[in-house]
């Protein structure tokens, strides 16, 4: 049972007959209790009349997926016996964006009623709701019965992939690497394409003598990118993966990066890997290829969340080791930025450069440099002093890296994704990958 605000005007109401029947000689406090019972009895008699809302029942239609801030609409389908007027609240959690005001019920009775409840995802993972409140309002509107309906729904919100809108322009260079304008540099990392007449300026170590002898003009051999190719991306999400930097944290942004270098990989005919890991496997791909990849991917990130443990990064490299034997290229996706804390991944790096070629990425404070540049104030002065630390520390380590054998990618979250596409292209145009 529930109570309106119509109610409290009722009582108040009352002052009046209480007034009147006290001038006329009638003791106010018994005036006041009958009222009050009377009231009391209404309201009762109101919600007993009503209908009984956990005789509706209730289907929910809800997305599989959808992106993370899209909106999203999700309906909910009332049957019930009798004639119910009322509102209904559904039981999303706040992050799914739900409108916070009831929904006005008018139910007849034996016909469907269709509700929509829109969602606007505020968080990355699996939203639920288990059941919906619904309220039966009384024919006197005073009071009314309410009522718990078990409808179990979930919806899966993905990383948005923001990143995509730097796709376009890097599949146009691919295009360039693997069509009209072939490499020509020799390398281990290229194929053979086609032969061509020599043009002044070609690499004279590309001329084809035996085409050349048959053709009667010096030809050129010209080189593509090879494709079969495995990239394995390692995210790490333990406790550095947390850090708040801009709008999200630095998971969010290594998730972007993922997804760009994996739309592009895909094109290229490479394939991808993918191992999200602390110190037990987070979220792992392999083995899909195609239109299927991005899909697969984004379901694996959905539900991973930032762990505050360690990383074990020897138990990280042996999952880089069992998912491709010869890799052609890692990706670590960290936040190696204190000495302190980067010295056992630091210490068992040099066993994955032995073999292969390792880009190690890690999302930055873009207000960093602005900040280590503010004078204004003593708290900015303190300020600008930890955020020269900071950057000292983080040129150290990405020093160490280097000495390492890998090289250190270091930019904020919107920029780092297509830093590390480029330099994927770079590697493919140097016949290094």
């Amino acid at each position: 049972m529930y109570l309106t605000g119509r109610l409290p005007l009722l009582v108040a109401l009352g002052a009046l007959p209480v007034i009147a029947l006290s001038v006329a000689g009638v003791d106010a406090w018994l005036a006041v209790a009958g009222w009050t019972v009377l009231c009391t009895v209404l309201a009762a008699v109101d919600a007993a009349l009503a209908a009984d809302p956990r005789a509706v029942r209730v289907q929910r239609n809800v997305p599989r997926r959808a992106l993370l801030h899209a909106a999203v609409e999700t309906t909910l389908t009332l049957r019930g016996p009798r004639r119910l007027r009322g509102a209904l609240r559904d039981a999303w959690q706040p992050t799914a964006g739900a409108p916070p005001d009831r929904i006005p019920v008018r139910l007849e009775p034996g016909q469907p009623l269709q509700l929509v409840v829109p969602l606007r995802p505020r968080r990355r993972g699996e939203l639920v709701s288990g059941f919906v409140v619904l309220r039966s309002l009384g024919p006197l509107g005073l009071a009314g019965r309410q009522g718990r309906i078990d409808a179990p729904g979930a919806l899966r919100v993905l990383p948005p992939f923001t990143a995509r809108r730097h796709l376009p322009s890097r599949l146009a260079r691919l295009r360039e690497l693997d069509g009209a304008t072939s490499v020509l540099i020799r390398g281990q990392g290229t194929e053979f394409d086609s032969l061509r007449p020599y043009v002044r300026g070609d690499d004279v170590r590309s001329i084809d003598w035996r085409a050349t002898a048959r053709a009667g003009t010096t030809m050129l051999r010209t080189w593509r990118p090879e494709r079969d190719r495995h990239i394995v991306i390692v995210i790490d999400t333990g406790r550095t993966s947390a850090a708040r930097v801009g709008d999200g944290v630095r998971l969010d942004a290594a998730m972007e990066a993922t997804l760009l270098l994996s739309a592009l990989a895909a094109q290229a005919g490479d394939h991808v890997h993918l191992v999200m890991f602390d110190r037990v496997v987070r979220g792992r791909v392999s083995g899909v290829d195609g239109d299927t990849l991005l899909p697969a991917l984004v379901d694996a990130m959905a539900p991973v969340e930032p762990t505050l443990i360690d990383t074990d990064w020897d138990a990280a490299f042996a999952q880089v080791r069992a998912l491709a034997v010869r890799p052609s290229l890692v990706v670590l996706l960290t936040a190696q930025d204190e000495a302190s804390s980067a010295r056992g991944f630091l210490g068992s790096l040099p066993a994955l450069t032995a073999h292969t070629h390792v880009l190690v990425g890690t999302v930055t404070d873009a207000e960093l440099a602005a900040r280590s540049r503010a004078r204004g104030t003593v708290g900015e002065i303190y300020r600008a002093a930890a955020a020269e630390q900071t950057l000292a520390d983080a040129a150290r380590v990405a020093a160490a890296v280097g000495r390492a054998g890998a090289e250190a990618i270091a930019d904020g979250p919107e920029q780092l994704p297509p830093r590390i596409a480029d330099r994927y292209l770079q590697l493919k145009a140097a016949g290094r990958l």
